[in-house]
């Protein structure tokens, strides 16, 4: 006897509609998967057998063949043991059970208990786009893929349960609403922080439109604490972005269990012995890294150049694209990571370089090969280059508290509402990722402004893509200045975020 039921599968951090073809004949007892499954769907066969014993039944004693198809993808995971037991027990003629319109995903415990599985989101979004009905998922699950409008949730605890319900010897209601879940605690705030106001100023212009930021200066001036305070400032997601961001934690086992959507910004801040594959992704199948954990979110660097050069160099790409493809043999993936890169870093191996009250013991020479451990392309690239000086004794000493958070991201969000109005229709929400055509159109200078970017060109050597970035900065600082024109006090203080790379990484070190 022949039994088709309808499954999901993944590739990336899209699902993909998958049939598991189930086929009983005579011949001698053998259970066959195919469909180029990995070694955790190829051991589906024992943990469905003893599922299947666990709950009263019988593997069929013939020649069975299960196929998933389309048999030229590569099939990964556990999650298709729920629909291989039901297409089992089906083409055995041992159950007759209503499948049409239904899709099941689910690993199986040994007694039947239904286990969760990564990146149902997305198999419920591919669900809903192949005219599916009904969406069997395990309870763990049945939050995350409930934010699907347009197809009903069924969260199963075990298979013996599903068995029943199946059958109309029981009945199963939809899940419906989200559980309370505790709230997240509450982010670090700007509020503590003494002194650093200009570092607090440029993160938040980073903040406002997107920006990339290096925060650079001698240890314990407060580097860490400044960029771990960012997300309390950053705009909350919209649903779009919430959608996306979860998707992707899904599929990298990171939702917790009955989550739904999230909704605060990601921070990753790994550590400096991070390998590439950890930061841009890998495995078998690829699973997202840090870049695309923090999409829509921070990724932290702190001590820059501490990593390896082959590791910060494979952030240019995904910086630029947004996106991270991952290619494997016989597989190929896509990851959206776009993040804003916030790195931090000492001005020389001891850290007292340029420092007021203590020598650095450091040579030119040892200074020169430290700072050159971060490469010209990716400085480039950081569109605010923050110097953080020790804090003054008076400012540490104040009692009065500095300004909130809360205020900080008002004035953020206003600048944010500006730039998603000003950009509509265009597939760009805020200023670090206009195109050329839009840095055009709505980067207007005044004559003033115009003639010292032109200075500040011929004078600093620009690149193109660093007079990309200083307009795009200049764009942003007028946004929250309420600006439509871009002036010469914007661009006057886009210019001092942007000559750090002239002091520490000029040539001669003994001029300072």
């Amino acid at each position: 006897m022949y039994c088709a039921v309808s499954s999901l599968g993944l590739s990336g951090i899209e699902g993909y509609t998958i049939t598991v073809e189930v086929s009983c004949r005579r011949g001698l007892p053998k259970l066959e998967i195919v469909g180029l499954p990995d070694a955790a769907v190829r051991e589906s066969r024992e943990r469905v057998r003893a599922a299947m014993g666990n709950l009263g039944f019988e593997m069929p004693a013939r020649q069975t063949v299960v196929n998933l198809a389309p048999a030229d993808t590569p099939k990964f995971g556990s999650l298709y043991d729920l629909p291989i037991l039901l297409g089992l027990l089906c083409a055995s003629e041992t159950l007759e059970l209503p499948l049409k319109d239904k899709a099941f995903v689910g690993e199986l415990a040994l007694d039947g208990r239904v286990r969760e599985v990564r990146g149902a989101l997305s198999m419920a979004l591919a669900a809903r786009e192949a005219g599916i009905v009904q969406l069997f998922v395990p309870e763990g699950n049945a939050a995350e893929a409930a934010v699907v409008e347009g197809l009903e949730i069924y969260p199963v605890r075990s298979a013996g349960e599903l068995i029943e319900v199946l059958l109309g010897r029981r009945t199963m209601k939809p899940f419906s609403g989200v559980p309370d879940s505790p709230a997240p605690p509450p982010l670090p705030d700007f509020a503590q922080v003494q002194g650093q106001e200009n570092a607090k100023r440029a993160l938040e212009i980073a903040a406002a439109g997107g920006h990339n930021i290096l925060l650079i200066g001698p240890p314990g001036t407060g580097k860490s604490m400044l960029a771990k305070r960012l997300p309390s400032i950053l705009p909350e997601m919209n649903f779009q972005e919430a959608l996306e961001t979860t998707r992707i934690h899904s599929v990298a086992g990171l939702l917790p269990s009955g989550g739904a959507l999230l909704n605060r910004r990601p921070f990753r801040a790994p550590h400096h012995t991070a390998s590439p594959a950890g930061l841009t992704g890998g495995g078998n199948p690829p699973r997202p890294g840090e870049i695309s954990l923090a999409h829509n979110g921070v990724l932290f660097l702190d001590e820059l150049p501490e990593f390896p050069k082959a590791v910060t160099e494979i952030l240019r790409q995904p910086m630029e694209d947004g996106t991270i493809t991952l290619s494997r043999a016989g597989n190929r993936v896509c990851y959206p990571s776009s993040f804003m890169l916030v790195a931090a870093m000492n001005p020389c191996p001891c850290g007292y370089f340029g420092h007021p009250t203590r020598p650095c013991r450091c040579s030119s020479t040892k200074i020169g090969l430290y700072l050159g451990r971060v490469s010209g392309p990716l400085l480039d690239r950081l569109d605010l280059q923050v110097e953080v000086p020790p804090v003054k004794y008076e400012e540490m000493a104040d009692s009065r508290r500095g300004e909130p958070s809360a205020v900080i991201r008002a004035r953020v969000e206003e600048a944010r509402r500006v730039q998603r109005d000003r950009y509509a229709g265009s597939g760009v929400s805020c200023n670090a990722h206009l195109s050329p055509d839009l840095l055009r159109k709505h980067c207007v200078l005044t004559p003033d402004a115009d003639a010292l970017l032109r200075a500040a060109y011929d004078k600093m050597g620009l690149s193109g893509r660093s007079y990309d970035r200083l307009l795009k900065v200049s764009r942003t600082i007028a946004d929250l200045d309420h600006s439509r024109q871009i002036g010469a006090d914007h661009i006057a203080e886009a210019i001092q975020f942007r000559d750090l790379d002239r002091k520490y990484w000029r040539p001669d070190l003994s001029e300072l």
